[in-house]
């Protein structure tokens, strides 16, 4: 299975990230242990919503579109 995240930092609530990985609770980990160049200043994180895809396509498309103009309004509509 392939998941895109949706992760928020505890300490500064209005950063998000959006990922994409095969094991969520790995990767969140790496977040926090400041493996991610792009999330490292703003630790601790906390997962707020995964969706799991069967197919890798799809859930790199998914993973796009989240980080596109309507994908954020959708997401902050319906995921955060």
């Amino acid at each position: 299975m392939f998941y895109v995240y949706l992760i928020e930092s505890i300490a500064f609530p209005d950063r998000r990230y959006v990922g994409l990985t095969t094991e969520v609770p790995r990767r969140l980990q790496e977040h926090n242990d400041g493996k991610s160049f792009h999330t490292s200043k703003f630790r601790p994180w906390r997962l707020r919503t995964y969706l799991a895809f069967s197919n890798l396509a799809q859930a790199e498309r998914f993973e796009r579109y989240l980080k596109s103009g309507s994908g954020h309004a959708f997401a902050n509509k319906r995921l955060w």
